[in-house]
């Protein structure tokens, strides 16, 4: 078979890698791709926007299977345009996708459909955020409806950070267009959890679970961004609470969205809390794989990625599908430009790769990479490389992506050293060990 992956990042790197292994694929494609993925599959030069010109390719070529990475090219259409076409294609439609792209539509639905998620207000100015800050209390958060990159989400703790807040939402205008709609939403206490699942529409087959640490610094610090590291297990969600979420939130939402004549076909990421380490709400929806949650999550996966992924695009599983996961833990490190997610400067020669992945299991995935005018491999994004381990227990899979971070060079590298502490400590708490 042949496969069109779009995207450039870690994420695609990772899809782009299983797939690789799969026996029935033949030839791999990704748009725009990066020097990680160039070592895989055939880099084109068609950005994730352009969503005619994917079309064509993937028509002129008998493109087998488009695996849409990001959201931008979901929201934009790209699977309708594929679909119309006739070619076969994984991920949610326009429709569906609305889902991510948009924070106020995404609430209003779960409110509909009695789908646990936070109290929250939709704000048109300043003054109508005020007033909903005063009705929900401080702390709070501000969130941009439409697409941010991760970065759209402003936790305010105290009322000089509210005030922050609304500067940068209504006065400043940061988030342009996305932020022309802000909702401001009770502020949840809890372990986040990042919950995926296959759907075709109809059927849910979950994915292991993953935790998502967003803040750059140690110690939960500084500004969200996309993503500064994983792992997987969570660590922190029984299997009673993992049953809950499917019957309480993913079954409603795919019924919700076909009652709504928007069918959810592709991988849908709930973004959860867990109030009081026990009770699930949704954070948000995310139409696509997570990015750095898929890197910590394929690493871990057993058997054959494709057939889930086409069962997904022609809307039926195969009734036998059920993932079988390595009984290993599965850990990734963000190598991040200084000043991400910030100003940050490209065009630094990266070193020690090869070295890196010498080391038994390490395994790395390029996220922001370029070829440099001497073709030596450069920095060319926020988020540069993930780092990845995976050991029998969470502790050594940690190390092992800590210590391969260490190895991997280049000027203004920066990374959180404090990924999964606090799950470890669980972990120790709850097993006398560091063991998943």
């Amino acid at each position: 078979m042949r496969i069109l992956v779009v995207g450039s990042g870690g994420r695609e790197h990772a899809l782009v890698w299983k797939l690789s292994q799969s026996p029935d694929v033949k030839e791999i494609f990704c748009a725009p791709g990066n020097p990680g993925i160039a070592q895989l599959a055939t880099c084109l030069p068609i950005g994730v926007a352009d969503i005619v010109e994917l079309a064509d390719f993937a028509e002129k070529m008998k493109v087998d299977l488009t695996v849409v990475g990001p959201e931008l090219p979901l929201t934009l259409g790209l699977v309708d345009e594929l679909q119309k076409r006739r070619l076969p294609v994984f991920g949610p439609n326009k429709l569906a996708a609305e889902l991510e792209g948009s924070k106020v539509f995404s609430k209003t639905f779960m409110k509909k459909y009695e789908i646990p998620t936070a109290e929250a207000e939709i704000c048109t100015s300043r003054k109508e955020a005020e007033k909903a800050v005063r009705a929900i209390g401080v702390p709070c958060v501000f969130k941009a409806d439409g697409l941010a990159s991760g970065k759209g989400v402003v936790i305010a703790r105290e009322d000089a950070e509210v005030e922050r807040a609304l500067k940068l939402f209504f006065d400043d205008r940061v988030f342009g267009s996305a932020g022309d709609r802000v909702l401001v939403e009770r502020f949840l206490t809890g372990d986040e959890i990042s919950f995926m699942v296959l759907s075709d529409g109809e059927r849910a087959i979950p994915l292991a679970t993953a935790k998502d640490y967003k803040r750059v610094f140690d110690g939960d610090r500084g500004p969200n961004t996309g993503g500064m590291g994983s792992h997987s297990p969570s660590v922190f969600m029984e299997a009673g609470t993992a049953r809950e979420v499917l019957t309480d939130i993913v079954h409603p939402t795919l019924r919700g969205m076909k009652e709504e004549g928007r069918p959810f076909r592709g991988l849908l990421y709930v973004g959860l809390i867990l109030e009081n380490g026990m009770n699930p709400y949704v954070l948000e929806f995310n139409a696509r794989f997570g990015d750095p949650e898929t890197q910590s999550v394929l690493i871990r996966m057993e058997d054959d990625l494709l057939p889930y992924l086409l069962g997904s695009a022609r809307g039926q599983f195969d009734a036998a599908l059920k993932p079988v996961w390595k009984k290993e833990a599965g850990a990734c490190v963000v190598l991040a430009a200084d000043g991400y997610p910030g100003p940050f400067e490209r065009g630094q020669a990266i070193t020690g790769i090869d070295e890196a992945l010498a080391e038994e299991g390490v395994f790395v995935f390029h996220s922001g990479t370029a070829k440099g005018p001497d073709g030596s491999l450069v920095t060319a994004g926020g988020r540069v490389l993930g780092v990845c381990g995976r050991a029998r227990g969470l502790s050594e899979a940690l190390r092992r992506a800590v210590r391969a971070s260490e190895t991997i060079r280049y000027d203004g590298k920066h990374f959180r050293r404090d990924i999964g502490a606090k799950a470890i400590d669980v972990l120790r708490e709850r097993t006398g060990s560091g063991l998943s």
